[in-house]
């Protein structure tokens, strides 16, 4: 059998595929990726079945949505002495890297991970360097882990993860195919570590931007509400006006920019030593994200769960997808919808590995068959879910199921027609014209989620989340004060 492919995956943390050149932004300077994707392969239409950190990355890692693995919500981090030591929420799966390591490959984490204990190499990777903890407050002189040894680094994060995945790929043999996963913890999108001016070597090229790239609009009603619920459940004055002050903030607005061209820069240095080691062209190339991120886009900022209830729109769960192995696959874009975690079967696939088999009830599909000019798969549409809003997204839908036993006044679906509203506007929801549509659109919803989850984990069940949830208080109304998440904050 023919070497398998080295495979490198490049993820940020936070980013709508719109915030690229290449997908159309025509102030962010990226200038390594927008030449990346003219030599690749590129989705329009790629998505993550989440809007928060941590659920995505592990739908990624087992193809999983999170009513089966479990993950709703970020790991809050900040209840690490309430976990298991060592814990990984990914244990009980079949992951990606273990099932590389088992066909031979070298396995790599450089990068954020906030999928468990940063501190114990877990879910099959071998070489382990990444932060002790998920969210960020800074991006300057952090500590990191380095296969279990605390290390201290003078600078910025992105050019620390950069350094250290050069250093690994210079050291992988040649007669072991690796897989090195570089997931970036920028350009993030939240204070602390956006406030005030970013000290990044591109900051001063945003100063002249008039950001006409991000519309200016005034705060969205489920915005002030979220906010307002997240002010009455709080405790200890924790101030959360971030998610309300950073919309128009031109500030944060040119640091998220810069920060997203530090990015650029680092998977520019990766490329050009793949080059230099002549290890480019036999490559699989990756580069996507975790999930979207909304930067004032319909009053919003930042994920999904942003509004009361979570949203679904463009900005939070689109994502960029390029893949690029050499001259193999073809040069084009491609507009049929993929989820992110059908990457996990086609990395598998185009490893040389059987998808079949792992984690068996995982709804991906490999688009493997697409990069080198076969059909898509059946079914050009993704299925999405925040908690208590579930959706699916078509070429002429979007369409958002609320949890029907929601606190009262229920929470009320909304549905879009993405032909002559492709800015998701004009909610035909209540219309009776379109009563049909919505009914068909739900009844797939149902049908999906019927089929692809686990009543241990589904929330509307009245199942619970491995780590925590984002509204304790909604699933404790509707399934009684027994209810509980095992690591919630109090």
């Amino acid at each position: 059998m023919a070497k398998r492919p080295d495979i490198v995956m490049f993820m940020t943390d936070n980013q709508p595929a719109e915030l690229l050149g290449c997908y159309g932004n025509d102030e962010v300077l990226t200038p390594h990726i927008d030449a990346l994707a003219d030599d690749s392969f590129v989705f329009d239409n790629a998505f993550c079945v989440n809007g928060m950190c941590s659920p995505c990355r592990a739908s990624v890692m087992t193809g999983l949505m999170p009513s089966q693995h479990g993950i709703h919500t970020w790991i809050d981090d900040r209840l690490r002495d309430r976990w298991p030591e060592g814990w990984s929420p990914l244990a009980q799966f079949a992951t990606l890297p273990a099932i590389l390591a088992r066909h031979g490959y070298a396995t790599a984490l450089i990068g954020k991970y906030h999928m468990g204990a940063p501190d114990h190499p877990q879910i099959g990777f071998q070489h382990w360097v990444t932060n002790p903890h998920g969210h960020v407050t800074d991006f300057w002189n952090g500590t990191y882990i380095e296969n279990g040894e605390t290390r201290h680094y003078d600078g910025h994060s992105v050019d620390y993860y950069t350094d250290k995945a050069i250093e690994y790929i210079e050291s992988a043999p040649a007669a072991r195919p690796f897989f090195a996963f570089i997931p970036y913890n920028a350009p993030y999108g939240h204070w602390p570590a956006l406030k005030g001016r970013a000290r990044n070597r591109f900051r001063d090229l945003y100063d002249s931007m008039d950001m006409h790239s991000i519309p200016r609009e005034g705060l969205h009603e489920n915005a002030i509400a979220r906010f307002l619920r997240k002010v009455s459940d709080s405790v200890g004055g924790v101030d959360h006006s971030s998610e309300l002050r950073c919309p128009n903030d031109l500030e944060t607005l040119r640091n998220y920019f810069s920060e997203m061209t530090m990015v650029d820069d680092g998977v520019g240095r990766v490329l050009d030593a793949l080059g230099r080691l002549h290890r480019l062209d036999d490559t699989l190339i990756i580069y996507t994200t975790d999930h979207g991120f909304s930067l004032g886009h319909h009053g919003i900022w930042g994920h999904s769960q942003a509004t009361l209830p979570a949203h679904a729109h463009r900005e939070s769960f689109s994502i960029p997808l390029i893949l690029r192995h050499g001259d193999r696959f073809q040069t084009r874009r491609e507009a049929h919808h993929v989820s992110q975690i059908d990457l996990f079967a086609t990395i598998l696939e185009l490893a040389g590995i059987d998808p079949d088999g792992h984690n068996a009830d995982s709804p991906a599909r490999s688009f493997a068959p697409v990069l080198t000019g076969g059909a898509p798969a059946t079914g050009d549409e993704v299925f999405l879910e925040q908690e208590e809003t579930r959706a699916i997204r078509t070429p002429r839908w979007l369409y958002k199921h609320r949890f029907p036993l929601a606190p009262q006044p229920p929470y009320a679906d909304e549905l879009y027609d993405l032909r002559t509203d492709p800015g998701e506007r004009n909610d035909l929801a209540g219309d009776p014209v379109h009563d049909g549509v919505r009914k068909m659109l739900r009844q797939r919803i149902e049908r999906f989620f019927g089929t692809y989850s686990d009543p241990r984990y589904d929330l509307w069940q009245g199942g619970a989340p491995q780590s925590s949830s984002d509204k304790p208080w909604l699933w404790k109304e509707a399934w009684g004060d027994d209810w509980s998440a095992p690591f919630q904050r109090d």
